[in-house]
């Protein structure tokens, strides 16, 4: 059976990797109960600091084809309850339960003194690790913190060397994706002493605008403002800053678009240690972490694997510069017939899209015209014309599998068996 007990930083031992992230999920004693007795293996406490004033509205979302908040976008801050309100909280929750991890994330001015404090006053409430929020991307951000640290290499190792000088915890750095390359930033945290990296924040976003009033969402007595965007539409994003820190050589908790044990299974073969999820809890609630513990024990039961560090970063070696990939590596699309409906979605997009390897042909003259049923028989199918593939203008690219609606219907077929691999590195030498 496997066995999901998490040890992060070598210090922070929890019974599965899912966390929740600093957030509304996280925001009180209450929620975070409620979290752990639903199977949650550890939270990072909402963004301690000095209590803000929030808005009216705060989120606004991006659905997709019927799919609500496929994207979700807010415009909400640290927290706006009192400091003491708060380490109180983090105090009763941890002597509750001893064996889950409480994260306190802190947010305070660029000083040095102000920074020893909250550490001092967040450690001796109990948290077992220290989160440092250098990646909020609006309303923070404009006061001095938040992304306006994380988007500065230099900022963000001089202020972790602060916490590092009184903290007796772990130091996780909270990254930044609103920068041109994260892996700057990620080296300067390790430079400043810590013990780990969490990434990522939220995007910066605007998600869309009121057609009638012109006002963009969400609307706050007639105006806006960008907000961080998160849920599932970011996650490809996050696996890709994931990858790119994975250098750094420090533990990772992986955030962004983590909504089932999947996305978890493919942030952990990158390397993760734990998993922190917020738009998820947020939109199904804190039940959603069962069938994530149960669907990941029974994908690593099924592989084989008996604990996460057998199968953690397993996927970082496959991921390679792209002058580096083998230019003779050749597959084709193949259409079986027996499945096809006959949409055209295939041909549509190869012929309007990509590269005009699909072909519909017509129908022979026996079989264009449906015969009238009689009214005691059965209907006889219409014929459907069959996309054929043009195997020699066939360019591998993957697009008419992608768009067919019919699983399997479009495979494809490797075709270049012995012919030596050769990369563009290899090539140009």
């Amino acid at each position: 059976m496997a066995d999901l007990t998490t040890l992060f930083a070598n210090k922070i031992r929890c019974p599965n990797p899912f966390w929740l992230a600093s957030g509304p999920p996280a925001n009180c004693a209450d929620q975070v109960i409620r979290a752990f007795d639903a199977g949650w293996g550890g939270a990072v406490w909402k963004t301690l600091g000095v209590p803000i004033t929030n808005v009216s509205s705060r989120y606004s979302s991006v659905d997709l084809n019927g799919q609500r908040m496929m994207g979700l976008n807010n415009i909400e801050l640290i927290t706006d309850r009192t400091l003491e309100v708060n380490l109180r909280e983090i105090e009763e929750v941890k002597k509750r339960y001893p064996d889950n991890a409480v994260i306190a994330s802190l947010m305070v001015d660029s000083t040095r003194e102000a920074w020893h404090e909250i550490v001092e006053r967040s450690e001796g409430a109990g948290a077992d690790g220290l989160e440092l929020n250098f990646g909020c991307p609006h309303g923070m951000s404009e006061r001095g913190m938040g992304s306006a640290v994380g988007q500065v290499p230099q900022y963000c190792s001089m202020i972790t060397e602060w916490v590092k000088e009184v903290a007796k915890t772990p130091v996780l750095v909270k990254l930044t994706p609103n920068i041109t390359d994260i892996r700057p930033v990620a080296h300067a945290a390790k430079q400043g002493g810590a013990d780990g990296l969490s990434a990522i924040n939220t995007i910066n976003s605007i998600t869309g605008i009121d057609l009638d009033t012109f006002v963009p969402r969400p609307n706050v007595d007639g105006k806006s403002a960008h907000g961080g965007y998160c849920g599932p539409a970011v996650k490809p994003i996050a696996l890709h800053m994931i990858q790119q820190i994975a250098e750094v050589g420090l533990p990772v908790s992986g955030i962004g678009g983590v909504s089932n044990w999947r996305d978890a299974a493919e942030f952990i073969l990158l390397g993760c240690q734990s998993i922190q999820l917020c738009t998820a809890p947020m939109h199904w609630g804190f039940r959603i972490v069962e069938d994530m513990i149960d669907g990941l024990k029974n994908w690593m039961d099924e592989k084989g694997f008996r604990t996460i560090d057998d199968f953690r970063g397993l996927s970082l070696p496959n991921v390679k510069e792209w002058k580096n990939l083998n230019l003779n590596y050749k597959i084709i699309a193949k259409i079986h017939p027996e499945k096809c409906i006959g949409c055209d979605l295939c041909y549509i997009a190869c012929e309007d899209g990509a590269h005009q390897c699909i072909h519909v042909d017509p129908l022979p003259p026996r079989l264009t015209v449906t015969p009238i049923p009689k009214l005691d028989g059965p209907i006889p199918a219409t014929p459907i014309k069959i996309p054929r593939v043009d195997e020699e203008e066939c360019v591998g690219c993957n697009l008419c599998a992608l768009v067919c609606p019919v699983e399997n219907c479009i495979t494809m077929e490797r075709v270049d068996h012995g012919i030596p691999s050769e990369s563009w590195e290899q090539r140009s030498a």
